[in-house]
């Protein structure tokens, strides 16, 4: 089977959504919420991670999570299990209550923090089980809003930064920010993914690429690193190589001639095997 790649490295930002099994609802009432809620706290503290928005819907979770100790897959494996064992106590069940690995967008703070941040606040509008945001008590958009205390282990900090100085100034500023769209055809910031968990500018794309890809040999296990290592076309190698050993194209690009060194270097240089 094949794994997800995850990236980790002190101080990344994730978009992170976990999904019952099967679609079953994770959370039945507002007892589990609760309880969810605890963990994700405990969490804070065991881990050292920063949560900087939530929501809780019925069959899924969305956390925007910063971790400075590079320890996503630990906390939040931690998160799931222990939630997972109250849960099936609880409900009397057993097997699994999430799917089979979390979904963790690696992303870029500066381009797309708050527009997820955003996002997530509105998923309940989106799903149409509220009209209004602040409608929905389990997420953390009603304590962005001003309408409700902010528990410890919450950073609203670093979005509500972006939208003033004062915290009353930026309060009212992102309020309007989130409310002033429709919820319902809100664009998903998630169609930008690159490799189906990279969200950012093409200078952190490019970051990560040469920091925490470049070397790796895993692709056969890891499908999505085979998409992301950037590849120079096919045409551009070619003329290269024309140009550089004085042949033809055709020469390049026939096959079965055994000791066609032209061709074993084009392909060295895209890459091929």
């Amino acid at each position: 089977m094949a794994r997800s790649l995850r990236i980790e490295y002190s101080g990344a930002y994730y978009h992170v959504i976990n999904r019952g099994n099967a679609g079953e609802n994770i959370f039945i009432d507002e007892r589990d919420r609760e309880k969810f809620l605890e963990y994700l706290a405990k969490g804070v503290e065991r881990y050292i991670t920063r949560i900087h928005t939530y929501c809780l819907m019925s069959n899924h979770y969305h956390v925007l999570i910063e971790t400075p100790q590079a320890n996503l897959s630990v906390a939040i494996q931690w998160l799931n299990v222990s939630y997972s064992v109250y849960f099936n106590k609880r409900h009397r069940r057993k097997g699994h209550l999430f799917q089979s690995r979390f979904k963790a967008i690696l992303l870029d703070a500066n381009e797309y923090l708050i527009l997820l941040s955003r996002y997530i606040h509105l998923n309940p509008v989106r799903a149409k089980m509220v009209t209004h945001p602040l409608e929905y008590s389990w997420s953390s958009y009603p304590v962005f809003a001003g309408k409700r205390q902010k528990p410890d282990w919450l950073i609203t900090e670093t979005v509500l930064s972006y939208f003033g100085k004062e915290k009353k100034e930026a309060t009212t500023n992102y309020k309007s920010y989130a409310e002033k769209v429709n919820g319902e055809t809100l664009e998903d910031p998630n169609k930008n993914l690159l490799g189906g968990f990279i969200l950012g500018g093409t200078g952190f794309v490019n970051w990560v690429k040469d920091k925490f890809l470049s070397t790796r040999k895993d692709e056969k296990e890891i499908p999505q690193l085979k998409k992301l290592k950037s590849k120079i076309p096919i045409t551009t190698i070619i003329r290269y190589v024309c140009n550089e050993f004085r042949c033809s194209e055709d020469q390049v690009k026939i096959k079965g001639r055994k000791n066609n060194k032209v061709r074993a270097i084009a392909m060295y240089l895209r890459g091929i095997r």
